[in-house]
């Protein structure tokens, strides 16, 4: 059984302090395996209790039992890691959550966005929209609407031009760069010529 009487313990001498850890390692990293359940983890916990030990040495003995004084030590030590994991594991669940309903709503706020740009589209007055569709759908220009429709290209550029005037006051409660960016992601193309 162990000694454990009060001594003072020069863990400044380097001596010392190696015997220290060769005769408490093992027994130090068991202890903390069974209070952690991760050998790796442990032996790091170990490994950083005699590091902070070899750090302070210069401003402390150790005053009590060396193998009550290290086994506590190392206990605190594993329990204030359990604490940082288990405050890591809420963060990450936390943000995952956050993030999952940010992402949620986001979507929620697209389609309605996408339902309200649709129903403006709708709106539109029949021939302004089938030339908007035919830009928008079949991806032409507006010399192919054009040619397509017997129309001129003036025509055509300026049924566009009605058609996102209403559109953006249709969808006015929305800025001109989320409007534009739908439009573009929808196939619109809109020349600034």
């Amino acid at each position: 059984m162990e000694n454990t009487a009060k001594i003072s313990v020069n863990i400044a001498d380097q001596r010392v302090f190696e015997s220290l850890f060769s005769t408490h390692y093992e027994p130090l990293c068991r202890y903390a395996t069974k209070i952690i359940g991760d050998k790796d983890d442990a032996e790091e916990v170990v490994q950083q209790v005699f590091y902070k030990l070899w750090e302070k040495r210069q401003e402390r003995a150790i005053q009590t039992a060396v193998h009550s004084y290290l086994f506590r030590a190392v206990k605190n030590a594993c329990l204030n890691q359990q604490q940082h994991e288990k405050v890591k594991r809420e963060y990450v669940a936390y943000t995952a959550t956050y993030n999952n309903e940010i992402a949620v709503e986001d979507n929620l706020e697209i389609k309605e966005l996408e339902q309200k740009i649709a129903l403006a589209i709708q709106r539109l007055p029949e021939g302004c929209r089938e030339i908007f569709e035919m830009s928008r759908n079949e991806n032409l220009s507006y010399k192919e609407i054009a040619e397509k429709r017997g129309i001129s290209i003036k025509t055509v550029e300026n049924q566009m031009g009605k058609a996102l005037k209403l559109l953006r006051e249709e969808l006015k409660e929305y800025s001109l760069p989320i409007l534009l960016f739908f439009l573009f992601d929808m196939g619109v193309k809109i020349y600034l010529s």
